[in-house]
């Protein structure tokens, strides 16, 4: 055997063994395999940690000079409105909500006593784009933590707040997931009219960063 010879069943030999594997590794599990190993937070968080990633996608995609920009300026500012503001939010009170909502939700699920006013931006002093992509960030962290403790044991435990209250530990997960999906839809339309495709909605979507 000559040396090309060797050298072409070597490559054969690695066709056949790496990528199958690599392909299996990209493989979705099926429903089969997700009903093996199935538990209400992870059926749950499968959902909620996309959500996560098309809204802070987005925010991240956003250039800090477009964080004030808000559609409609001016229109509907003197309406009443029982929850949130009477005009439409800017890009960045969107974030600043979703955040202080999400941190909201948290303690809730968690008994303990959520911010206040996350209609209206919350108590945080966040305010540039830095500062409210890591305001956010934390926010899904604390309350990824929050709904990974749901078990069948306790989903159908009473849940009291004044967020999405009262509920069960189950019903709050839903709001969870409901709100965040809302205000993505809503984001988007930010993201479009500044001519910018939603990162969820490209191609080759890019990675979350870690840090800002």
């Amino acid at each position: 055997m000559t040396r090309l010879d060797r050298a072409s069943t070597l490559a054969a030999c690695l066709f056949a063994v790496i990528l199958p594997a690599t392909a299996q590794e990209k493989k979705e599990p099926t429903a089969t395999e997700l009903s093996r190993n199935e538990t209400p937070a992870k059926a749950i968080l499968r959902t909620f940690e996309n959500q996560e990633y098309e809204f802070r996608s987005a925010a991240e995609a956003m250039p800090a000079i477009k964080w004030d920009y808000r559609p409609a300026a001016g229109m509907f500012k003197n309406e009443k409105s029982e929850f949130g503001p009477s005009e439409v939010r800017t890009f960045a009170e969107q974030v600043k909500h979703v955040a202080c909502a999400n941190f909201a939700f948290a303690a809730e699920l968690g008994s303990t006593k959520p911010p206040d006013a996350c209609d209206k931006g919350g108590p945080s002093p966040a305010k540039t784009n830095v500062e409210l992509l890591n305001y956010l960030r934390d926010s899904f962290v604390a309350l990824k933590k929050s709904l990974n403790e749901i078990t069948a044991k306790n989903m159908y435990d009473p849940i009291d707040g004044p967020y999405a209250g009262p509920n069960t530990r189950l019903g709050l997960a839903g709001v969870c997931i409901w709100h965040v999906a809302d205000h993505y839809g809503q984001v988007t339309l930010y993201l479009r009219e500044n001519g910018i495709v939603p990162p969820a909605s490209r191609a080759n979507p890019p990675k979350l960063q870690d840090k800002y």
